[in-house]
């Protein structure tokens, strides 16, 4: 389907869905949840209140749809509106204390032992990340952990690449801090590509 006709479906889909057309709401819903658990979840790691804030994402699109003018992709339009979310999530949260042990795996096998090193390595990365200011946070998770470029993370956050570039590496300069005396998080961060 060509770029223009792509874009004034999203255009009437968002219209209808704004309007209090259900049958539309949901069909909104269903294009777009995969796309923001995955953005909610790379920001955020695994987390309790992941279901919460992605239902609280698609109230803030529901509410904002008219609004929607179709300057940008509805897709990247909806991410907009999670990052928010998830910006306010974490602003608003207190630094959870660190759990290191995982008492639900008790094999001792090697493939059983590695799981539960990147379970624990990413604990850490992800405990690490809650010791950062949230921009930054949100900016690094986006790049280095789900691979977004600077132009696309500028898009989704609102702010110039040039901020989001800063952002990446003074979040990656704090980590590095704390994986310099972490060396499971420091293996880790190799793996991850975030030591460059």
């Amino acid at each position: 389907m060509p770029a223009g006709l792509a874009r004034e479906d999203e255009l009437a889909l968002a219209q209808r869905a704004g309007s209090g057309d259900r049958a539309a709401q949901r069909e909104l819903f269903q294009a777009q949840k995969h796309a923001l658990h995955h953005a909610l979840f790379r920001v955020l790691g695994s987390n309790r209140e992941l279901e919460d804030l992605l239902q609280d994402s698609f109230i803030t699109i529901f509410r904002a749809l008219p609004s929607f003018r179709g300057d940008s992709s509805l897709a990247r339009w909806c991410q907009t509106i999670a990052m928010r979310t998830a910006y306010a999530a974490i602003a608003k949260r207190r630094v959870a204390p660190l759990e290191l042990v995982d008492d639900q795996v008790a094999d001792s096998t090697p493939d059983a032992q590695r799981v539960v090193r990147a379970r624990d390595a990413v604990r850490r990365l992800y405990a690490a990340l809650d010791r950062i200011e949230t921009k930054q946070r949100i900016a690094f998770a986006l790049f280095a952990i789900d691979g977004r470029s600077l132009v696309e993370i500028s898009e989704l956050t609102e702010s110039s690449v040039l901020a989001v570039k800063t952002r990446v590496w003074r979040a990656r300069r704090e980590i590095m801090k704390r994986a310099a005396k972490d060396p499971l998080l420091s293996e880790y961060l190799v793996e991850l590509g975030g030591d460059q």
